[in-house]
């Protein structure tokens, strides 16, 4: 046997594995992107914050990758049925997803989710952040949080609020609020945010923390008054409300916020030039006015790795108030 025989086959081994693998890799592997229409995947009903955030993309993508943008709405679950489908999808960057705080919130409310957030999604651009503002209805017996807040201490448990839905980020920035400001209040959740301010415009409920693009008009109508906003600076589109930290609770700080995430295994170089093309529509002049202006909701635009890091201190922070604040979901 020559020396350099077992050397040879050996090469001979990995020449031919590599061969399998290469005939064994996805059709798409090698095929230019994108091929086909690129689906988001839209966890909500249509009109809400989430869809708004993924329709602002739709031409923008559809001028700069050639192919049409499909928003697929696939509501139900607090946005894990839509996010399973995403999970599941074939990693071959035509399926994406846009979701909102309540996905980091779900790591924690739901133990056994059908995704694993860690393994399954990665993120591809923070969209946007929209503070939650706190609503008084106009018959409440008080005007600003100072009022609330002396209300509340001096009647325990006469106090309610109402949240769009168990586990939302209305729900848990509220729960937020209570804990900061040691008030004892009573959770009244509804099945979306517009039942929820329509009891608020019609006096059944006294508060209701709901993200700036429904309330906006409402206020200005005078149906209901804004007394905070739960952020660390005021909102563009509402100069006049002051945040809860001017106001002496710099603890209360809640957002909702829109984030593209694509299945994993997904190319990186597929994922950053789409991250890439959100973040530029995102921060384009036209976008950004719209956003801050009439939705009341900070431009981001981020790449891969600072969504997803900003993805882990949200489930991080939900996580906390979730544990101390006993909040669970059926």
């Amino acid at each position: 046997m020559h020396k350099n025989e077992p050397l040879n086959r050996r090469r001979l081994l990995v020449a031919a594995t590599a061969g399998i693998a290469a005939t064994a890799a996805p059709a798409w592997a090698n095929t230019p992107w994108p091929s086909k229409p690129i689906r988001i995947v839209v966890p909500y009903t249509a009109g809400g914050f989430t869809d708004q955030m993924a329709r602002l993309l739709q031409v923008g993508l559809q001028q700069a990758l050639g192919q049409p943008i499909v928003i697929d709405n696939k509501p139900g679950a607090n946005s894990i049925i839509g996010v399973d489908a995403v999970a599941k999808a074939a990693p071959d960057g035509h399926t994406f997803a846009v979701v909102i705080a309540a996905y980091a919130a779900n790591t924690t409310l739901y133990p056994k989710l059908p995704y694993d957030p860690k393994k399954d999604l990665v993120g591809v651009s923070l969209m946007g952040v929209s503070p939650l503002v706190a609503a008084v209805a106009t018959n409440a017996p008080y005007k600003t949080m100072a009022e609330l807040v002396a209300y509340g201490r001096a009647n325990p448990g006469k106090l309610s609020y109402a949240s769009s839905g168990a586990g939302s980020a209305a729900h848990l920035t509220s729960e937020l609020m209570r804990l900061v400001t040691k008030v004892d209040m009573v959770h009244v959740p509804y099945k979306g945010a517009s039942p929820a301010l329509a009891d608020l415009m019609g006096g059944q409920i006294p508060l209701f923390l709901d993200p700036p693009p429904n309330l906006i008009q409402p206020a200005k109508a005078g149906k209901i008054r804004l007394i905070g906003v739960a952020s660390d600076k005021r909102v563009p589109a509402l100069p006049d409300v002051p945040t809860f930290a001017e106001q002496g609770y710099p603890g209360i700080v809640g957002s909702t916020w829109a984030a593209m995430l694509a299945p994993a295994g997904v190319p990186r170089e597929i994922v950053q030039r789409m991250s890439t093309e959100v973040a530029r529509i995102i921060r384009s002049a036209e976008v950004s006015r719209r956003l801050e202006q009439s939705m009341g909701t900070f431009a981001e635009g981020s790449t891969p790795q600072e969504c997803d890091a900003f993805i882990t201190a949200e489930t991080a922070k939900w996580a906390k108030v979730i544990r101390e604040a006993g909040v669970v979901v059926d």
